[in-house]
C-alpha cells in the first residue's frame, strides 16, 4: 500500500488526506496545531467550495456545522447606497454562499476521514525537514511533544499554508502580486435585522461587514500596507470611529455605540504570490503553501478545495494499488502527475489573482484622479447594464474560473 504524507489539515490538506484515504492510500495527515481552535479569517464558502465538497461527499458535513447564509447584498459608494440584492439562494443560482466555523469544519472532516483504516491523524506534530535520497523526497523528519521521528512516504504534500516549512525546504521562487493593503479584522454584536453582507467604498477607504457563523458581525477594514502601526497606537474605538465616518449614518452609530465591545482585532497581511514551479521529485505544494491568495472576493478556501480535487484525480490512479486499472509504483509517473496538476490549477490561480489585484488599486488609490474616477465609476453602476456586465466579470470569484470535478 502506498503512503503519503499530507503536512498541514487545514482545508487542502484535511479535504485531500479523507478522498485518499477512502481510496486505500495510506495517508498520514501532521498538523502543527494541537486543535483548530483559533482565529480564522478565510471562513466563507463560495458556492465553488459548496460544490467541492459535495463532490468529495462531505457536502452533508455542512449541516453539522455553525454556519450563516446571507439572504442580501449591499453596495455603498461615498456612503451612498449603489446596489441592494436580496432572494438569499437565489442570489447565488440555487448554491450557497455560507460564513461557516473553519474550526468545526476542519474537526468534522477530520472526523470522517478517521473512519477509514488507511488514515492516521497527528495533532501538535510539526515537520522540521523533508528527507531526501538520491534527489527524490522520500519523506519527512516531525516532532511531536514526546519525540523527533522519521516518516517514510511515496509522495510528501505540503498543504501547510502561508508560513509552509515544505514550501521553505523546496525553496522554490514565487512570484510576488501582493497588492498594497493589509486588512484589519474585528468582530461587533451584530445589528437586529441584519442578514447578509455589506461593502463601503470610497475616498481611499474599504470596509466589508457581514453576519457571520456565530451571530456576530464580521469587520474586515482594508488599510494602505503599513499604516497599521499608526493605527495601532491610536487604539481600537479610533479605529472604530475612523469606519463610522465611511458607512451609513444608521450603521455608523452603531459602530459607535458598541466600539467598546470590539472582538479580537486582528491585522491580516495581505499577500500573494505563487511559487514557480509547485513540485520537485516525490513532493507536492498545493493550498495557500503553492499560491497564497489575497483576502479580496474570499477565495482562499475554495481554491483550496478545488486544488484537492484536482489532485486526487491525478494521483489515485497511480496510488491506489488495489484499483483494477492501477500499475505498478512508477515514482516517474507520479511526477509527471504532478506536473499536471499544477498546469491544470494554474490558469484558475492566474485568473483569481488577477482579479483580486484590481478593487484594490482603484479602493485606495489617493491620486487626484482617484476620487473623481470612483464618482464616474459610482454614476455607471446605477446603470443596470453595467451592473449585469460587472455581475458577469465577477462569476469566477463565486463559481471557480473552470468546472472541478471529482472522477476517482
Amino acid at each position: 500500500m502506498r503512503h503519503v504524507v499530507i503536512v498541514g489539515a487545514g482545508p487542502a490538506g484535511a479535504s485531500l488526506a479523507h478522498v485518499l484515504a477512502h481510496r486505500g492510500i495510506q495517508v498520514s495527515l501532521l498538523e502543527a496545531r494541537s486543535d483548530f481552535t483559533r482565529e480564522f479569517r478565510g471562513e466563507v464558502l463560495m458556492p465553488s467550495g459548496v460544490s467541492a465538497l459535495a463532490e468529495m461527499g462531505l457536502h452533508d458535513l455542512l449541516s453539522t456545522v455553525p454556519s450563516c447564509a446571507p439572504q442580501e447584498i449591499e453596495i455603498y459608494l461615498n456612503k451612498s447606497r449603489l446596489l441592494h440584492l436580496e432572494g438569499g439562494e437565489a442570489l447565488f443560482a440555487g448554491t450557497p454562499v455560507l460564513a461557516v466555523s473553519q474550526t468545526a469544519l476542519l474537526e468534522a472532516i477530520v472526523q470522517s476521514a478517521a473512519q477509514c483504516p488507511h488514515f492516521q491523524f497527528k495533532r501538535g506534530t510539526s515537520v522540521k525537514k523533508l528527507i531526501r535520497q538520491n534527489n527524490r523526497i522520500t519523506g519527512v523528519i516531525a516532532h511531536s511533544r514526546q519525540e523527533s521521528f522519521e516518516v517514510k512516504a511515496d509522495l510528501v504534500i505540503g498543504a501547510d499554508g502561508r508560513n509552509s516549512i515544505v514550501r521553505r525546504q523546496l525553496s522554490p521562487n514565487a512570484n510576488q502580486l501582493s497588492p498594497p493593503m493589509d486588512i484589519v479584522w474585528c468582530k461587533l454584536p451584530c445589528p437586529e435585522n441584519w442578514t447578509g453582507v455589506k461593502a463601503y467604498a470610497g475616498s481611499g477607504h474599504l470596509l466589508i461587514a457581514y453576519h457571520t457563523w456565530d451571530g456576530s458581525l464580521q469587520l474586515g477594514w482594508v488599510i494602505l500596507k503599513g499604516s497599521f502601526g499608526q493605527l495601532k497606537q491610536r487604539g481600537i474605538q479610533q479605529w472604530i470611529e475612523e469606519m463610522a465616518s465611511h458607512v451609513d449614518d444608521g450603521f455608523a452609530a452603531h459602530l459607535r455605540l458598541h466600539a467598546a465591545a470590539a472582538q479580537k482585532p486582528f491585522l491580516l497581511e495581505s499577500v500573494s504570490d505563487c511559487v514557480q514551479q509547485w513540485s520537485e521529485p516525490g513532493a507536492l505544494l498545493i493550498g495557500d503553501a503553492a499560491h497564497t491568495m489575497s483576502p479580496v472576493g474570499g477565495q482562499g478556501i475554495n481554491i483550496a478545495l478545488r486544488d484537492a480535487i484536482v489532485s486526487a484525480n491525478h494521483l489515485v490512479p497511480l496510488l491506489n494499488a488495489e484499483s483494477l486499472t492501477a500499475e505498478p509504483f512508477n515514482p516517474a509517473a507520479v511526477d509527471n502527475a504532478l506536473r499536471d496538476i499544477e498546469a491544470e490549477r494554474m490558469p484558475e490561480i492566474r485568473h483569481i489573482q488577477n482579479m483580486q489585484a484590481q478593487p484594490p488599486k482603484l479602493a485606495l488609490a489617493n491620486a487626484w484622479w482617484a476620487e473623481p474616477l470612483r464618482y464616474a465609476l459610482g454614476r455607471l453602476f446605477t446603470c443596470g447594464f453595467v451592473q449585469d456586465r460587472a455581475a458577469s466579470r465577477l462569476r469566477p470569484f463565486l463559481y471557480g474560473v473552470s468546472e472541478v470535478r471529482l472522477v476517482v
